[in-house]
């Protein structure tokens, strides 16, 4: 028997299912040619959806190839506008293997870790048509390279901010965000911080020394970064000190990285002789709970409610629809999403319900705004904090307290039970 056949009936050589998928402008993807199982399907979809660039993260990156590589010849790049006139290829297309089984961990070229394998892709392709393919050429020139990015000042633009946002992960795999980044980048901040604190027990250990150039240093039970995230620049630079481009944001890890040995202790890594904090909150959290902070009850019938004088009336009709919005107050169905998505965020390990389960919602929910953000444009969903719920209108549960709301602790048991 040959040594790849008897692998094969041992079990030890992986199920390779190549594929060929589109990937759209809007963030979609479809197949081309790929597996006919449905789950295998959804595996590549969903790995290409969250590691790729799409948008302004793909035009940035076609773009900065393309002027780096010699393929754009026009005028000298300054502005956006300057760097907008550059045509981009609407089609894209990716080809590579699903690779199930016990080896697929080891499999060569890039490739993106799913459930049970990992997604290796081989190939990428371009068209303005759909009928002429074309790949990136390979840049090869430094001095070339360097010239153009002095030639072009657009290399120095930057994407509009986003935020800054907090990732605390733990060695178990836990991750908490604070606070709430935008809903459509939530997946991908995750996916970016397994990546830079360590996907694996190994790479988690061997960052952690590697970041404190100390190869015998302890292992920490969790780590924190703070994020800044920012929408893709117009032009792609390699000096760029960006990690890593998901869809249309870039992202960038901050100074501020600390660890704990022991759940409660926190050094940083730039001092970690010395204690950066004792407990629960980073300095910088600490900070922004510090701040003025006006208290706001949003009800599910769709009212809002404060003190009086606590807002200015400019600003009122403004946060009233915001909040609205971003609750989902006034719509039973939307409301009743996203307080399940409230409570199973909140209490992810003490909630044992099964996934897509619909939590009871409650009759209110009050909300902590910065008062610096009530005159700002910006959604007020990427600032407030959840503070308290009531189920009945009359007792008031604390969402900063450990202990999961009676009324959630009864439905979980009850579901269990069934």
């Amino acid at each position: 028997m040959g040594e790849a056949k008897r692998r094969k009936q041992l079990g030890l050589m992986p199920t390779v299912l190549p594929f060929e998928a589109q990937l759209h402008t809007d963030g979609t993807v479809s197949f081309v040619r790929g597996p006919d199982d449905a789950r295998q399907r959804r595996l590549i979809e969903d790995a290409l959806t969250l590691t790729q660039a799409f948008g302004a993260g793909w035009e940035g990156e076609y773009r900065g190839v393309q002027v780096l590589s010699g393929g754009y010849r026009g005028n000298r790049l300054v502005t956006a506008e300057d760097v907008q006139a550059i045509p981009v290829p609407p089609l894209r297309r990716v080809t590579g293997e699903l690779v199930l089984g016990k080896n697929a961990a080891d499999v060569d070229g890039v490739a993106l870790e799913v459930e049970g394998g990992a997604v290796r892709l081989r190939d990428q392709r371009h068209s303005l048509d759909g009928e002429r393919w074309e790949a990136f050429p390979t840049l090869r020139d430094p001095q070339r390279i360097m010239r153009l990015l002095e030639d072009h000042p657009a290399f120095k633009l930057q994407g509009e901010l986003i935020g800054q946002f907090t990732a605390e992960g733990w060695a178990q795999g836990r991750i908490d965000i604070t606070p709430d980044p935008p809903e459509d980048l939530l997946e991908a901040l995750e996916d970016v911080t397994r990546l830079w604190h360590g996907a694996t027990p190994e790479q988690w250990a061997d960052i952690h020394r590697e970041t404190l150039d100390d190869t015998q240093a302890e292992v920490p039970q969790a780590r924190r970064t703070t994020f800044e995230l920012r929408r893709a620049a117009p032009l792609q630079s390699p000096l760029s000190e960006v990690f890593a481009i998901r869809r249309d944001a870039e992202f960038f890890p901050t100074e501020h990285q600390t660890y704990t040995l022991d759940g409660e202790t926190w050094h940083a890594y730039d001092n970690p002789g010395a204690v950066a904090e004792e407990g629960n909150l980073m300095p910088e959290l600490a900070e922004f709970f510090d701040m003025n902070m006006v208290p706001v009850t949003v009800y599910a019938d769709g009212r809002v409610e404060w003190q009086e004088d606590d807002i200015p009336a400019e600003h009122a009709e403004r946060i009233r629809e915001d909040l609205r919005e971003s609750t989902g107050a006034g719509n039973a169905e939307a409301w009743a999403e996203w307080t399940t998505r409230m409570f199973t965020e909140t209490f992810a390990e003490e909630l044992d319900v099964p996934e897509g389960t619909k939590l009871p919602a409650p009759v209110a929910v009050r909300l902590d705004l910065p008062a610096d953000a009530l005159t700002d444009d910006s959604p007020l969903a990427q600032t407030f904090i959840e503070s308290e719920v009531t189920f009945d209108g009359q007792q008031w549960r604390d969402l900063y307290d450990e202990e999961v709301p009676e009324e959630l602790s009864a439905f979980a048991a009850g579901q269990q039970e069934n």
